[in-house]
């Protein structure tokens, strides 16, 4: 980092620090409690993306019984419709205070500088400036994740109405649960070869990313949408939602039309069925997971795998005419070209608002095809050199989570935190093998992402107390580059690194690895044909 921090007073020593307070934080603090973690929050709440970076009509996106801890369920698990991000934050609140993780959040203290101080690490690896480099060294050992000595120093800047001060930590174990989304908006490239005065600068309204737009109340941001022509570029859930509540603001005669500018088509959903079945049958069950590739299957799984491949690619074509029957996909040219099995392997898939269709066919959305576009002073202008007139336009274009890392990491691992393909490589989702008593939660996708995060809490916990080992850094890093292929092959959005259609063979050798039972279910045929989810994972160990 640019900045420094003196050491001008003594340091607080503890065994683990934690870094967020969202999801993945509190599970990681509830996990590690018997260590008496300290979590450390920039802001001034727990919920992370939920709290900050959430819209009026943000709701979950699976069921409520699919994302939940496995030991605190909804107390509604069975209501059907999808909560939203206040009921959510709820939710996370309830739990954090019914495991008496709050006391353990320091709020409004943000990581501001990181040292590693474990010089005792081999040289070797510190000298490592990429993954294919520790070749030489592939035999080495992780080593334990509590040392009994710090090997981590952490800087955190405290804020509050009495003070302002910087206060150094020490730990032997840091877990990095600061997520992929937030803080770090991603801005898209603009084009125009013939006019190298094509920035925001030359736009004559106002440019807002969506992480700006979450930070408005309810009636501010109804005050800047309405009566507005805004653009949105993007068309996943933040782009969809914008465009909902925009066309929302803008009811009545004298209400103008939202235009979503759209690189890239993803497949969206209009709920959790398909033709009348429930959609769990297709990709989340052990039975349709086994016509998936996966990592270290047999090679007579490898064979049923390619033979059933026909079958795999009939279920994404059969859910691929339900939507297009379903929605008007062919009318507004929003029919992707890729199948949508590409985009649940890539954690891509979106559940669309009800009457989104029902407010572009009232012309309230319209949409905008383009590869290329540029500001100019009335709007945008597109490959075609046609022109949109915007007073506002929304950038939906996500967030640099990779880059945030980078910057909070200290040289050497700050270079090695993302490889050359742009995926972190992460053993389990968690450790990165190249990076010592270093965890990292939250940072791999699936159906539901608080079930993958839980679990991998669980997991690093039981690491942690020294109840099972690590492989070596080699073997770690061949079992992520044969994850890394697999998805590789099964997407063009591989770099999301997104485990949804091996994810149950994904929580089976995590469960081996503690010394669980694999198989969490009550009979084969619930085993085979009906979803897993976080109350499968409860604490069963075998004996």
């Amino acid at each position: 980092m640019a900045a420094s921090y003196k050491q001008n007073q003594l340091k607080i020593v503890s065994k683990v620090g934690i870094i967020g307070a969202g999801i993945s934080g509190i599970a990681a603090a509830k996990q590690l409690l018997s260590h008496n973690p300290v979590v450390f929050e920039a802001t001034d709440s727990i919920g992370g993306v939920w709290k900050h970076c959430s819209y009026n009509s943000t709701k979950l996106q699976t069921p409520r019984c699919d994302f939940e801890f496995s030991d605190y369920p909804w107390p509604d698990r069975e209501n059907s419709s999808f909560p939203s991000h206040l009921e959510v934050l709820d939710y996370l609140y309830g739990y954090a205070k019914h495991f008496d993780v709050l006391k353990h959040i320091k709020f409004n203290s943000k990581v501001v500088e990181i040292r590693y101080v474990g010089h005792e690490h081999s040289q070797n690896m510190l000298e490592v400036d990429h993954v294919k480099d520790l070749k030489p060294y592939g035999d080495q050992n992780y080593g334990h994740l509590l040392q009994g000595r710090p090997v981590w120093e952490v800087a955190v800047h405290h804020t509050s109405d009495q003070s302002d001060t910087v206060q150094w930590y020490a730990f032997e174990l840091l877990v990095v649960c600061i997520g992929k989304y937030g803080d770090i908006p991603r801005t898209l490239p603009t084009y125009n070869s013939s006019n190298s005065n094509i920035g925001r600068e030359v736009f004559c309204g106002k440019v807002l990313h969506a992480m700006d737009y979450s930070k408005l109340d309810k009636e501010a941001a109804r005050l800047l949408l309405k009566g507005k022509k805004v653009a949105i570029v993007g068309y996943k859930k933040s782009a969809i939602d914008l465009a909902m509540e925009c066309a929302e603001a803008n009811q009545g005669p004298d209400g103008q039309p939202c235009t979503m500018v759209i690189r890239t088509l993803h497949w969206t959903v209009p709920s959790y069925w398909i033709w009348g079945l429930p959609f769990f049958l297709f990709y989340s069950t052990r039975s349709s997971q086994f016509l998936h590739e996966r990592p270290n299957q047999s090679l007579f799984g490898a064979l049923l795998c390619l033979l059933f491949s026909p079958l795999r690619r009939a279920i994404s074509k059969f859910i691929e005419l339900y939507l297009v029957w379903k929605h008007p996909l062919m009318k507004y040219g929003l029919k992707p070209d890729h199948p949508f099995e590409e985009d649940y392997a890539s954690c891509q898939m979106a559940i669309l608002p009800e009457n989104f269709f029902r407010e572009a066919d009232k012309g309230k959305i319209m949409f905008k095809r383009t590869s290329k576009w540029w500001f100019w002073s009335g709007g945008i202008e597109f490959e075609d050199h046609t022109k949109l007139e915007a007073d506002i336009v929304l950038l939906c274009t996500g967030y640099d989570g990779k880059k945030k890392l980078q910057n909070l990491l200290p040289r050497p691992f700050s270079s090695l935190v993302v490889d050359s393909t742009g995926v972190m490589p992460l053993y389990r989702g968690t450790i990165h093998p190249l990076i010592p008593n270093m965890a990292f939660v939250g940072y791999i996708e699936s159906v539901s992402n608080l079930h993958t995060a839980e679990l991998r809490c669980k997991w690093l916990a039981r690491l942690a107390d020294d109840k099972f080992k690590l492989p070596s850094v080699e073997k770690m890093l061949q079992q992520i580059t044969k994850e890394f292929q697999i998805m590789k092959r099964t997407t063009r959005f591989y770099k999301r690194h997104c485990i949804s259609t091996f994810s149950i063979n994904h929580s089976d050798e995590i469960c081996r690895e503690m010394g669980w039972a694999s198989w969490r279910k009550t009979n084969w045929f619930l085993e085979a044909f009906s979803p897993y989810s976080s109350q499968d994972y409860r604490e069963k160990e075998i004996k």
